[in-house]
């Protein structure tokens, strides 16, 4: 049975449980594509999403999938509530608890914000995504991508490219990605890479060139221009030249490889325009993984049997 009050880190998950998750989440991607897509499972129970960094993807796919699962959510940010005047993420986190709610979706821009209300509150708290550490559910989200393309990731190598020192989901994604017999390669400039990469159990490629016919997956990665201390990079330009993902890689590309991007997409720098819309580029797929998926979460953390259907 999953046993996780909170979701902080992927670490937080066994390989079972994220594998229970992703087995959840497909019953749950079948439930979405039919005409009524309401369950009562989270019924009576109340979601907050506390997003004190703009989302548009976490939060909506959060919103969606406690919706669907019939909770009633409510959504604030920090320029709505009382941080904006001063007020203590400890405080907030003593307001939102006495007012019984059963789960909070937290994304901040401080590492450890989601523990700090774990420790302080009784509901469950999920990592929607932490300062440069790490986001969780767009882990499970990508390992269900990749599961649908390409089969299980045992096995197989995954390029992750781009601006890896400052990116939390490259930060929970290549543990992961290693604990489950996969061959994670950082691929980036020397300035774009964590100081101990091997840390995160991934293996280094200076030159996306040298390496593209052996990936299965390119999982590109934007520069993260409101977390680094400058430009890492002569420009934007030669940064694309190098690292970006543009019509003649996609040719050099071994049969069945995949491209993913957790977005926002910067077209014309980590990937042009046409790949952007190529059928290999399963971006897409991706958003709709990440509403089965946190519904598959939500539902597990509260209690929910392997049986989805007789909800």
């Amino acid at each position: 049975m999953f046993a996780r009050h909170n979701l902080l880190t992927i670490d937080d998950l066994t390989n079972a449980e994220i594998e229970q998750t992703l087995s959840t989440a497909q019953s749950f991607k079948e439930i979405n594509e039919r005409e009524i897509k309401k369950l009562p499972t989270l019924r009576g129970l109340t979601v907050i999403n506390a997003f004190f960094e703009p989302s548009t993807r976490t939060r909506t796919s959060f919103e969606i999938a406690g919706k669907r699962l019939g909770a009633d959510v409510i959504n604030f940010s920090s320029s709505g509530s009382a941080t904006a005047k001063g007020e203590s993420l400890a405080d907030t986190a003593a307001t939102l608890d006495a007012m019984a709610c059963d789960i909070v979706v937290v994304r901040h821009r401080y590492s450890g914000a989601p523990a700090l209300l774990a420790g302080r509150m009784r509901g469950h708290i999920i990592n929607g995504g932490d300062g440069m550490h790490q986001h969780p559910t767009q882990t499970l989200l990508d390992l269900f991508t990749m599961q649908e393309h390409i089969g299980t990731v045992k096995g197989k190598t995954i390029g992750i490219v781009g601006d890896i020192a400052h990116s939390r989901v490259a930060g929970s994604l290549a543990p992961a990605l290693k604990r489950l017999g996969a061959t994670p390669v950082f691929i980036a400039p020397p300035t774009y890479l964590p100081a101990v990469p091997e840390e995160l159990g991934a293996e280094v490629a200076y030159a996306l060139d040298d390496i593209l016919a052996d990936l299965d997956v390119v999982y590109l990665l934007r520069i993260q221009g409101e977390r680094a201390d400058g430009r890492a990079v002569p420009s934007l330009r030669e940064y694309a030249t190098h690292f970006g993902m543009n019509r003649l890689r996609m040719e050099r590309l071994g049969a069945g490889a995949i491209v993913m991007h957790p977005g926002p997409m910067n077209r014309g720098v980590e990937i042009s325009a046409d790949v952007a819309d190529d059928a290999r580029c399963v971006v897409l797929d991706q958003v709709t993984a990440g509403v089965a998926v946190r519904m598959a979460l939500m539902y597990l953390m509260v209690g929910g049997g392997t049986d989805v259907a007789a909800t």
